[in-house]
């Protein structure tokens, strides 16, 4: 087991306001359906805590280059998952 601490949600925000992204944009980076969504992982009275896998893409859809996303999409294909590189890539920034 990966030993972990999720970000806090005034982490989160910082990081939204870092990208200069929308609700909807930090949604399709973690790969949850609609800003709504998003919205559960950063308020409310008791928010959800984004888990190790979502931040792990989250963070490779910010930091990979499309060549490397390309070689792990591969790599998950080749494990049998039928994926799309291009649906990879992060949001444009605000």
């Amino acid at each position: 087991m990966i030993p972990y601490t999720p970000p806090t949600t005034d982490d989160l925000q910082r990081l939204k306001d870092s990208l200069g992204y929308t609700g909807e944009q930090m949604a399709e980076l973690a790969s949850v359906a609609a800003g709504s969504q998003w919205r559960k992982y950063t308020g409310g009275a008791e928010p959800r805590s984004v888990s190790l896998h979502m931040l792990f893409l989250m963070a490779a859809r910010l930091e990979l280059k499309p060549d490397e996303i390309a070689r792990v999409v591969a790599r998950m294909q080749a494990m049998g998952a039928q994926v799309s590189p291009g649906n990879f890539a992060a949001p444009e920034q605000g």
